[in-house]
């Protein structure tokens, strides 16, 4: 009887240890990690939303003292995940882009933010999108790219998902 006993105690033991093994597997794939740059945000603000990596900054962005001004970036889609994108090299204007996405919103910007720290070349972005640009942002715009066709998507939220 003893020995039966130890033998529950002991699959009773491990049970407990393999359940909570498993859920901490789980509850670390469903969690932040699970779709990349996934929040509340990025996945229901906009009409379109997509991850891209971002391609160049043509040039350094101009300092935000004098004026707000939103900033035109190329980006090649890796994902469209809600909306149309058209093409796979597509350009997204960003509010304020020296100052990281979530301290960006102002009186002015209307709603816009992500986890975004700052800008690089070659990494990859989550993002909510509206478009076009000239329905969401009536204030100045650096577009070094305005001599190429395509539509000038706005930026509202921005995670970073990789480098």
């Amino acid at each position: 009887m003893k020995r039966n006993l130890r033998a529950f105690d002991f699959l009773s033991r491990f049970s407990f240890g393999f359940l909570f093994l498993l859920i901490g597997v789980f509850s670390s794939s469903c969690g932040k990690g699970s779709e990349k740059g996934a929040d509340h945000e990025v996945t229901t603000l906009g009409s379109v939303e997509m991850t891209a990596r971002l391609e160049e900054i043509p040039e350094a962005f101009p300092p935000n003292d004098l004026y707000n001004y939103a900033y035109v970036l190329k980006y090649h889609v890796e994902q469209v995940h809600r909306g149309r994108v058209l093409g796979d090299e597509i350009f997204i204007a960003h509010y304020n882009p020296l100052k990281p996405r979530s301290g960006v919103q102002d009186e002015f910007s209307g709603k816009v933010g992500g986890t975004l720290e700052k800008f690089r070349a070659g990494d990859i972005h989550r993002m909510a999108l509206e478009m076009p640009l000239e329905q969401y942002w009536m204030g100045g715009i650096v577009d070094k790219y305005f001599g190429q066709k395509g539509i000038r998507y706005w930026a509202v939220w921005t995670n970073l998902t990789e480098k």
